[in-house]
């Protein structure tokens, strides 16, 4: 049973979104819904995010959405390192402060500002071990920074009884479509 969920995936500059009206996201936020209500439903208590834009903060916004029907849903927030926002724009700051506020816990891993690569790598190690799997919104023909999470959770679960879940790009277009029909209706 999956209990704690880590999400993550592609950072929205990757994915060419570059301000929160994008069509994209409303795909992408449907899609995590549609991957974490089955889940829900299942015992799901926890997801678990490190607070980057893009994914993870779409992800945030669907779990404070789906709160509404799923109170006990709780959100955590766990950064690699304090500060991580400190050099983003306003309009990323300020959704991070939002899901901040919204989030059941929050923690910086490292108690200090960015200092080298290896917060990260400690951080995935951190959220890979006390979490039960993941859900990575990445597709292996698309190359970007999920790529490094993805490979550490495949090898972890080998290892370890953990699951690694995937939305990929044919999810993503499905959904699409799936909105684009009922728009016609």
């Amino acid at each position: 049973m999956i209990k704690r969920l880590v999400i993550t995936g592609y950072k929205a500059h990757e994915l060419g979104i570059f301000n929160d009206k994008h069509e994209g996201i409303t795909i992408i936020k449907k899609a995590l819904e549609s991957r974490m209500i089955p889940l829900l439903e299942s015992g799901l208590e926890w997801v678990i995010i490190s607070g980057q834009p893009g994914v993870e903060t779409w992800a945030a916004e669907t779990v404070i959405d789906l709160q509404d029907d799923f109170p006990e849903l709780q959100l955590a927030v766990i950064t690699p390192f304090e500060e991580q926002e400190k050099n983003w724009n306003d309009a990323k700051k300020q959704a991070y402060e939002f899901i901040l506020a919204h989030a059941d816990y929050t923690v910086s891993l490292t108690k200090r500002p960015y200092e080298a690569p290896w917060q990260f790598i400690e951080r995935d190690k951190f959220l890979l071990r006390n979490s039960d799997a993941i859900l990575i919104v990445y597709d292996e023909e698309n190359d970007g920074s999920p790529k490094f999470m993805k490979k550490m959770a495949v090898s972890y679960a080998e290892k370890s009884d953990y699951e690694v879940l995937t939305i990929a790009a044919d999810d993503l277009q499905l959904i699409a479509e799936d909105i684009q029909r009922q728009d016609w209706e």
